[in-house]
């Protein structure tokens, strides 16, 4: 740290309580500087040859009560009055960056001006700020720091654009010339200190990163810290991924409980302050801060009751990085009063505004990336991601007892068909759905399996499905006749009709009701129908073995074909009869045909097999 000394006397002044100071001399003092609630004892010659304001109010003070003065609204208060006092008697006085701006200021009311006396306290500040405080980067912090105290005074003095520009011009240097703070900030490496078993006895010089000077920045006042960055943005020579990771790093260090998504109570009008200007702050491009990062400052705009202008503009921001997000950074604590556990409503407006964006640029996308086979690039990569993020998040918050169906399935169904190539994930959110929430109707049951889409379940996920009691038994149906089609397809063959019209037809000849199809099976139901499904793996895996197999004809193949068209035959018709009710027909649709399954899907993406909830 710099500083200046200044006079060579000694240091006479004395204390006699806390409110009284002193000049300890064999001359007694004939002047009282009542400051604030502290009186001063001084002479009037030494603080009368370099102060036109102490002239002026001694020359109209009261002659019946003495020379007794009062400057109670002089800044920097008593401390501040001590240092310009001291200058006047000759006294040694040091100045350092955490006391030079309210002398400066203080010098400033008392008119120490060169026109007083040459070389007066005013001057001698000037110099020492310009010399040796804005030249140092560390000193230039400070001094801005200690200008919060009196901000009138030293935005009249320019002060504070004095130290912003010095600043500012320090963040844009050359790292190659940075030596003054980035040493400070870290934990040298084990190359630095010789520590490091690679180590060779040359220490090579680490390379500064462009971004060194954030941290420092970090200890202002929110009101300056916007000032400094506004600065620094407006000299136009900083990428805005720097000023991303100053705004980061400013959050990270001065929002208390930021990570955690909390907040303190006791300051919360402060802290919405702070979010709105770290938001205000934001760097316009995209991508410059991470998903992440923007969704906890959402969470903390929601709980500190920021405005809307402010939420809207994260919205936006997030909607564009959605398939950045992880599930975890959703789990956005609903607000006080409300009977869920989450926050559904503002991930629906996430995802309401991630469709709106990706359909206004879906069009420039394929124009951009014609004739590339990556699907990173393709048009509809990041609606994928971005069905997989919600189908994590639907199975994350299906355990909220007070979660209304309205809003799970609303939520699912914001995803276009395309963006689901598979449902596990998918089918997980509903299985964990419908096993915490055991007492919906059979009309919510029907519309949330809705949602799923069959034929875009893996293997692993339609035997859970099959043995899944909580499954309505037309989707159990469903999900077996499926399997058995892609069995059949694999295996080269035509594909089996359902008995009684179920796949050419969405009307089914048989005797089973709608109430039926929609009931929850037995578990007679689901035994049967586990020891079909045996056979049928059996017949199929039998099926396999003969493609394999070189010494196996077509004949065999086309009798391992009929097997399982038998098979699945078999099943159905178990199924059908145990559910016959007075052999009368309905004509009602009987399980959503495969045709019809697909319209009424919803968006979700795949999740590992391993993630399905057990019956």
């Amino acid at each position: 740290m710099k500083f200046m000394k200044l006079g060579s006397k000694p240091d006479s002044f004395q204390t006699d309580g806390d409110n009284i100071r002193y000049v300890a001399t064999e001359l007694a003092t004939d002047v009282v500087v009542n400051v604030g609630d502290v009186k001063f004892y001084c002479h009037k010659f030494p603080l009368l040859s370099k102060s036109a304001r102490l002239q002026k109010l001694v020359a109209t003070s009261n002659d019946e009560i003495g020379d007794e003065i009062h400057i109670q609204d002089i800044p920097g208060g008593p401390a501040a009055f001590e240092i310009c006092a001291k200058f006047c008697y000759g006294m040694t006085v040091t100045l350092n960056a955490y006391n030079v701006v309210a002398a400066r200021c203080a010098a400033e009311y008392l008119e120490m001006y060169e026109t007083i006396e040459k070389g007066n306290l005013i001057y001698k500040i000037d110099v020492f700020l310009n010399s040796s405080i804005f030249r140092s980067w560390k000193d230039s912090i400070t001094v801005l720091q200690t200008t919060k105290s009196l901000l009138a005074w030293s935005e009249e003095l320019k002060v504070i654009s004095r130290s912003l520009d010095s600043i500012a011009s320090k963040a844009l240097i050359d790292t190659s010339l940075v030596e003054w703070s980035y040493t400070y900030n870290r934990k040298k490496l084990p190359s630095e200190n010789g520590n490091s078993p690679q180590w060779n006895g040359v220490r090579k010089q680490q390379t500064v990163p462009k971004d060194w000077w954030v941290e420092d920045l970090c200890e202002l006042h929110i009101d300056l810290y916007k000032r400094v960055i506004t600065t620094i943005k407006a000299k136009g020579r900083v990428s805005g991924d720097v000023i991303g990771e100053a705004v980061n790093a400013y959050a990270l260090r001065r929002l208390p409980g930021f990570s955690k998504g909390m907040i303190p109570n006791n300051d919360i009008i402060k802290y919405r302050s702070m979010v709105e200007t770290i938001v205000w702050l934001l760097p316009t491009e995209k991508g410059i801060v991470s998903c992440s990062f923007l969704l906890r400052l959402l969470r903390a705009a929601i709980l500190s009751d920021c405005g809307e202008m402010e939420r809207n503009e994260l919205i936006k921001r997030i909607s564009q990085q959605l398939p950045e997000a992880a599930v975890t950074d959703l789990l956005i604590r609903a607000p006080a009063g409300e009977a869920t556990i989450y926050d559904v409503d503002i991930v629906h407006n996430l995802v309401e505004e991630f469709m709106t964006h990706i359909s206004q640029t879906d069009s420039t996308k394929k124009e951009f990336h014609e004739g590339t086979r990556s699907p990173k690039f393709g048009p509809d990569a990041s609606k994928v991601l971005v069905a997989k993020l919600i189908d994590g998040y639907l199975a994350e918050i299906a355990g909220d007892l007070n979660l209304p169906l309205t809003k799970f399935v609303n939520l699912a169904e914001h995803m276009a068909p395309i963006s689901r190539p598979s449902h596990d994930g998918l089918y997980r959110a509903i299985d964990m759905y419908l096993k915490e929430h055991p007492g919906i109707s059979k009309s919510e049951r029907k519309r949330i399996c809705r949602l799923m889409d069959c034929k875009k379940l893996s293997a692993e996920a339609c035997m859970h499905a099959v043995q899944n009691e909580r499954l309505p038994l037309r989707v159990v149906v469903q999900v077996l006749f499926f399997e058995q089609v892609r069995a059949t397809t694999s295996s080269g063959n035509s594909t089996p009709d359902l008995p009684g019209g179920f796949h050419g037809s969405s009307r089914s000849t048989a005797t089973n009701t709608e109430e039926d199809w929609d009931s929850v099976p037995t578990a007679e139901d689901i035994k049967a129908l586990k020891g079909e499904l045996g056979t049928l793996r059996l017949g199929s895996n039998g099926s396999n073995g003969s493609r394999n197999d070189a010494s196996k004809n077509d004949v065999e193949r086309a009798a391992a074909s009929r097997m399982k068209g038998l098979a699945i035959s078999k099943i159905f018709s178990k199924l059908l009869s145990s559910k016959e009710r007075n052999g009368e027909i309905s004509s009602t649709d009987t399980s959503e045909s495969p045709r019809s399954v697909n319209t009424e899907e919803t968006k979700s993406t795949p999740s590992t097999c391993r993630k399905h909830s057990q019956s």
